[in-house]
């Protein structure tokens, strides 16, 4: 593990199997090795009876053994990280608390290695139907925990490799000031990277997709 930055890719008039193909091409033109597939996925459980509280739900292949839950009252996150009984808890709850099915959304598709760089290319798709959302870029810096000590590097990195569409900041994840008592506010980009990090820049990214009221090309590609 290191630290991980997300980053929406645009179509350009492409389908989403044809942007992937083409991000494909440039890694291993960088000399990147394939390293498999990875998926995240995310579930949104709410309570009829309690206003805009919900409990997002999301797992993520690089740890099979664990759930990460978020628990969402409209003004504060609370994230907890559990095993797989989580899961066997969220069905005990019902109806209680109630899958949306319709806004179940997951990125997956191909991981690439490229030193101590780790890419992954994410094909979005949510609900039962797959409709397709859009591209999402997932890049991991592994020798690092700081963001702040590896920011201009991954920047580097993502210039070469994503051109015009790389962040030139950083992004607004990392630098929004988290309350930690009355106080005293602190930021992630100078904070110790966890596991929890990546999945809620996933809940962000999942949650603009989800607003998206235009659906972006299809995922078939064309003839």
């Amino acid at each position: 593990m290191g630290v991980t930055i997300l980053v929406p890719y645009p179509l350009e008039k492409k389908t989403g199997p044809e942007v992937i193909e083409d991000l494909a091409k440039r890694l291993l033109a960088m000399q990147a090795t394939p390293a498999g597939q990875f998926l995240v996925d995310g579930d949104i459980f709410d309570n009829p009876t309690m206003n805009k509280t919900k409990i997002h739900v999301m797992h993520n292949s690089e740890y099979p053994a664990s759930v990460f839950s978020i628990l969402d009252n409209g003004q504060k996150q609370i994230p907890l990280i559990t095993d797989l009984i989580f899961d066997l808890l969220m069905l005990k709850v019902s109806p209680t608390y109630q899958s949306k099915k319709s806004l179940k959304i997951e990125s997956k598709g191909p991981r690439y290695e490229l030193g101590d760089f780790l890419i992954k290319l994410g094909s979005v798709t949510m609900s039962q139907n797959q409709n397709f959302k859009g591209i999402l870029i997932e890049v991991d810096y592994r020798p690092c925990l700081v963001p702040a000590l590896c920011w201009d590097l991954m920047r580097e990195f993502m210039q070469g490799f994503l051109g015009q569409h790389a962040p030139t900041t950083v992004p607004a994840y990392f630098t929004t000031n988290i309350p930690m008592n009355p106080v005293q506010h602190f930021q992630r980009y100078n904070d110790t990277y966890q596991p929890i990090d990546t999945v809620q820049q996933y809940l962000e990214h999942f949650n603009n997709f989800r607003k998206q009221t235009q659906a972006p090309m299809m995922m078939t590609p064309r003839n």
